[in-house]
């Protein structure tokens, strides 16, 4: 977790000093990620570059939903259980689950630019410490009433799982580690929100480094005494992995606040896609009356009337009934987050920054600086390709034992 926090903290800086193409205070503003690699690279990396980081959004809002009903019925059943006295084993299926977070996705969708909203950040931020701490709290609580720490240096005990499973589930984790850290998928976007002066690039490094140092302290305590409490037995997510019975309310609160966390992500996350194709589809036909044309729609208490546009509103519902069905389709949390992380974390983590930056800053080739840039690049694109083979691995395992839209926990 360390070495991704420092790796990542150093290409998310390179990768701000890419927002603007020559000088950073007055240069041409690059206003995507893929605007970034078209305006200094160029060529065949700007489509390669475009086709990753949406596959990865898209990829993400199928984790997101997945994760979401996760929570969902991490509630449900801790209810069902303390009703029970923990007799009811409380069995139920993801679908509904993954449908209601599925529709309000459907209504969200259709807010232009939702990412634009201001307190939607505060919210998700809010609603991160509320659940990490919760879940550090309950880690603490469980250690001292044991008054033991489970687990070992090594992991997992040999017996538990074989050797072969312990590879591949050391190798998937890594993948989930890489996404834990995958934030610079949609970096320059954010960073088109940030005023200035100071300079944009200035102001992002210093959230960049804040932002990293909370997670990752979060992320080594939540760690650290989840694998503590439980030892060999760690559920994939401690808070909905049911290793806490009680007190019931307080895993509701915090499963509560996952939701309306990624509520609020999915659609900051698939912005980039929203905004990409409807701007493709109105240049490809600008005449068509129904992919430009606006009604408004007065909204009761509201000043400004809702601008309805009918192409909007089909393809943003289509895109969420897809993302939501493949969910359904594959609902292995774990393994999906970690080829995600594997998929996406060298080429827009690594690869394109550095690129960029060698470019940018014309780098001389051979010399000392390059050699160590271009050695960094080969070492994550090793660890993107030897976590994605253990997240594969564990979705093939996953799918042998598994029947489609019949998953229950």
């Amino acid at each position: 977790m360390l070495l991704f926090s420092f790796v990542t903290y150093y290409t998310s800086s390179l990768l701000t000093d890419c927002y603007r193409t020559g000088d950073p205070v007055s240069g041409k503003r690059n206003y995507t990620y893929t605007d970034a690699v078209r305006s200094i690279l160029g060529g065949y990396k700007v489509k390669a570059c475009g086709l990753i980081q949406y596959l990865n959004l898209f990829g993400i809002s199928i984790g997101y939903t997945i994760a979401a009903s996760i929570s969902m019925m991490a509630i449900k059943r801790s209810n069902c259980f303390h009703e029970s006295g923990g007799k009811n084993p409380c069995h139920m299926s993801s679908n509904p689950y993954m449908i209601m977070f599925g529709v309000s996705e459907i209504l969200l969708s259709q807010i232009p630019d939702f990412d634009q909203i201001w307190w939607l950040s505060i919210v998700a931020a809010v609603m991160s410490f509320t659940y990490s701490g919760i879940g550090l709290g309950l880690g603490i609580a469980k250690v001292a009433a044991t008054g033991t720490f489970k687990g070992s240096l090594t992991g997992i005990s040999i017996g538990t799982v074989t050797q072969a499973q312990k590879i591949w589930r050391s190798l998937q984790a890594i993948g989930d580690i890489a996404f834990a850290y995958s934030f610079s998928v949609i970096l320059i976007e954010i960073q088109d929100t940030v005023k200035s002066p100071p300079e944009e690039a200035k102001t992002m490094k210093k959230a960049t480094k804040l932002s990293i140092a909370v997670t990752t302290v979060f992320y080594m305590l939540c760690g650290s005494m989840g694998y503590a409490s439980f030892g060999d037995f760690a559920p994939g997510n401690f808070l909905t992995g049911f290793g806490f019975f009680n007190p019931f309310w307080l895993l509701d609160i915090a499963n509560a606040a996952i939701i309306i966390h990624l509520v609020g992500a999915y659609q900051v996350f698939c912005q980039p896609i929203f905004a990409f194709i409807e701007k493709w589809a109105t240049q490809r036909w600008p005449e068509s009356y129904f992919i430009t044309k606006e009604f408004k729609i007065p909204v009761p208490g509201y000043r400004h009337p809702y601008k309805l546009n009918m192409f909007r509103l089909v393809w943003r519902t289509g895109f969420v009934m897809l993302t939501t069905v493949i969910s359904m389709l594959l609902p292995f949390f774990n393994d999906v987050v970690g080829i995600l992380g594997a998929l996406g974390f060298w080429p827009l983590t690594v690869y394109f920054p550095v690129e960029m930056y060698i470019q940018q800053k014309k780098i001389s080739k051979w010399s000392s600086r390059w050699i160590c840039l271009k050695m960094l690049s080969m070492a994550c694109l090793m660890i993107s390709i030897v976590a994605g083979a253990g997240s594969i691995v564990g979705v093939i395992l996953d799918l042998k034992v598994y029947k489609p839209f019949k998953t229950t926990y």
